[in-house]
C-alpha cells in the first residue's frame, strides 16, 4: 500500500497515510478541521538482491572468459 502526504492549509500539519490507491484522498485534517491539500513527493527506490550491473551481468560475462581461456590453454598443450 503507498503512502501518501497530505497538508493542512490551516495549520500546515503534515500527515503521513497509509491508503489504498482505490480509496478517495483526505480532504479535512484530523486535528483542526482546514483542508488538506495531497503532496506530491519523491519515491523511495531500494536494489535488492546479489547486486546490481557488475555483480549481476560483468561476472557472468567475465567467467566465459576466463572458461575459454581455459579451454584454449588445455587444447594447445
Amino acid at each position: 500500500m503507498p503512502i501518501y502526504e497530505y497538508k493542512c492549509k490551516k495549520c500546515g500539519k503534515h500527515l503521513e497515510v497509509w491508503q489504498k490507491i482505490t480509496e478517495e484522498p483526505l480532504k479535512v485534517c484530523p486535528e483542526c478541521g482546514g483542508e488538506l491539500i495531497k503532496l506530491i513527493s519523491e519515491s523511495g527506490f531500494i536494489l535488492k538482491g546479489t547486486g546490481w550491473y557488475v555483480t549481476d551481468y560483468a561476472r557472468k560475462e567475465k567467467e566465459k572468459k576466463e572458461t575459454k581461456k581455459k579451454e584454449n590453454t588445455s587444447k594447445s598443450k
